[in-house]
């Protein structure tokens, strides 16, 4: 009996029998607002990006409770459109961006890590190559060096000839150059 008398003054109070049909159109909004700015205020920014669900069911249940003690009986709510400040819409991004900066490093460090096992994998192979190589050498004799220095001298000869400023001296046989490029000495 207690709720109804509270009820009827509430009416009474907030919606004179002349002006009943923008009852609701008055008294909902201003509901609304006062439960979403109590709800959100509640989270910090990431809460509410990363709570969603949570948020908008406690901001529902609220609406619903504050909407009876005006007799205004809400069967269903649906938050269609929220928008954030300018301020609140920067300290997103700025987060988003942060996030993203984050992850870069983090790739750069498994990148940088993945190269240096492939170095460590590496080093282990030339390790085991050289083992090899020093063990046929001690069965097999230097045969292999020989070869080796055989395909480097093809190398160096092959990129030698490409060059300009090369010339061939032969061996053994005895050519006076005149490097300085001066007249001849008298004697």
């Amino acid at each position: 009996m207690e709720q109804n008398r509270q009820s009827k003054e509430a009416n009474e109070k907030f919606a004179p029998e002349e002006k009943q049909s923008d009852y609701d159109e008055r008294v909902i909004p201003s509901i609304a607002n006062e439960v979403m700015k109590a709800t959100i205020a509640q989270y910090n920014a990431e809460s509410l990006l990363t709570q969603r669900e949570q948020v908008s069911h406690e901001i529902r249940e609220a609406i619903v409770q504050r909407a009876q003690q005006f007799n205004i009986v809400m069967e269903d709510i649906a938050i269609t459109h929220l928008t954030y400040g300018k301020d609140f819409a920067r300290a997103i991004e700025d987060k988003q961006v942060a996030q993203q900066d984050a992850e870069r490093q983090k790739f750069i460090v498994e990148k940088a890590e993945q190269e240096r096992q492939a170095t460590v994998i590496r080093s282990e192979g030339e390790a085991e190559a050289a083992k090899m190589i020093s063990e046929a050498l001690k069965e097999h004799g230097s045969g292999l060096i020989e070869v080796r220095r055989i395909d480097a001298a093809k190398d160096i000869a092959e990129n030698l000839s490409k060059s300009p400023n090369v010339m061939y001296l032969p061996n053994g046989q005895q050519m006076l150059l005149n490097v300085a490029g001066g007249a001849r000495p008298q004697a």
